[in-house]
């Protein structure tokens, strides 16, 4: 008999997460999946076109059975987003409560909020069965720098949440080394903790360089973003980059491709425009996943950056492997463990995060590189990506923590 494995998840397709293909590989190995999740509006804050609160509540994808539970959409403000976070978690309770549901396991995908978890924690407490946390986003730590909410109340409030959840879960999966030794600072025991970092889907990989309608093919260095367009990405440094560039009198040998959308792309088109750089910058509407390899197929490496804070030097985001499986030399502006894996692979060249001039200076650098240094560049990033992020070993492992026996008074369920 198949065993059933029950996914919460605020956010699941077709909102465009990693975490899609992982319940997809799960089905094909075997398991029951039934994803318990919102209506679909990330990023652009509302409902997809076709969903709603009487439309398309329930579907399958891949053999993966989807429930949507009502919840408020995100919009474009902070009050917005709090209703978002909250109505997903009431939605949870009343879903917990009547659902006849049975399943083997609850694994709950941690992006914020971390609110999320709360249904599935709930479900495994009525249940008595194991509950796994996959933490992408640390809290409260998140909710600190990304909303600027310093009172030691409302943070503190939170952490009594986290910790509950720490407690209630079974097994803790974490996307950094960082993020593991993080979670241990808040009394949970180590042997509960393991790092399992984030793979690319299959589409992500190398692909011989090849003309793009979408990017320009006139002898420019073409660097390309594909992704979420957020605050959290530090983009900001790019306009002045491009400034520094201009003052070099290279600005015609170098171009910011920027792929995507997000609440901060409105606002960086602004700068760009408002400064004269927009013969620099080339805005694509954002693509499906599957057509990204393509894209980067036509331009000369890829671009990651981040916020400078002492959170996200602890995050792996998870255009590092998309990047890496692609075979693609990457630029970036990071801190901790990102910048250590691209040093590492030598992948590419890495400046501090937030650091302008730095990252000028190395994307002067990588312009003066031949064709062949660059294929090698992209060739470090494939082979490390194949050592440490292969989709069949990392799911071998997880295979293995789901069929051991839970010692249930060292994980007790609480």
């Amino acid at each position: 008999m198949k065993k059933h494995i029950l996914v919460i998840a605020q956010y699941f397709y077709p909102e465009q997460f990693r975490f899609n293909d992982i319940c997809a590989e799960w089905v094909k190995r075997g398991y029951k999946v039934t994803v318990i999740t919102g209506i679909p509006n990330y990023p652009q804050g509302k409902y997809y076109e076709g969903y709603g609160l009487f439309k398309k509540r329930k579907e399958t994808y891949k053999g993966i059975e989807i429930i949507r539970i009502p919840l408020i959409p995100r919009g474009n403000n902070s009050i917005m987003l709090a209703l978002n976070y909250v109505s997903f978690v009431v939605s949870g309770y009343f879903w917990k409560v009547f659902t006849k549901i049975k399943a083997d396991y609850v694994f709950i995908f941690e992006v914020s909020p971390m609110t999320q978890a709360l249904p599935g924690v709930w479900y495994a407490k009525k249940r008595q069965i194991p509950c796994y946390l996959y933490v992408q986003d640390l809290w409260p730590e998140n909710v600190e720098i990304i909303t600027g909410i310093t009172n030691e109340h409302i943070i503190g409030a939170i952490g009594k949440m986290v910790d509950y959840i720490y407690k209630n879960c079974t097994k803790i999966f974490t996307t950094s080394n960082s993020f593991v030794d993080s979670i241990e600072k808040r009394n949970v025991p180590k042997k509960k903790i393991e790092y399992w970092p984030q793979f690319a889907e299959d589409f992500y990989r190398p692909l011989e360089k090849k003309v793009n309608p979408e990017i320009p093919d006139d002898g420019a260095l073409n660097l390309i973003f594909a992704g979420n367009i957020g605050y959290a990405q530090g983009l900001d440094i790019l306009p002045k980059v491009a400034m520094l560039i201009k003052q070099k009198k290279l600005d015609r040998r170098i171009r910011f491709n920027i792929v995507g959308d997000g609440r901060y792309k409105e606002s960086l088109v602004d700068i760009v425009n408002s400064n004269n750089l927009g013969y620099m910058f080339n805005f694509i509407p954002k693509q499906p996943a599957n057509e990204i390899p393509y894209l980067m197929a036509a331009c000369d490496s890829a671009f990651l950056c981040l916020t400078n804070n002492p959170l996200f030097a602890m995050t792996i985001p998870a255009k590092l492997q998309s990047y890496m499986a692609c075979g693609i030399p990457i630029i970036a502006s990071v801190e901790g463990e990102t910048n250590q894996i691209i040093k590492e692979s030598n992948a590419g060249l890495s400046s501090p995060a937030g650091d302008a001039q730095s990252l000028c200076e190395n994307i002067i650098e990588l312009s003066t590189k031949s064709g062949i240094e660059l294929k090698q560049l992209g060739i470090n990033a494939r082979n490390y990506y194949d050592k440490y992020f292969n989709k069949e070993i990392l799911l071998n492992r997880m295979d293995v923590n789901f069929r051991n026996t839970i010692d249930m008074e060292e994980t007790k369920i609480v």
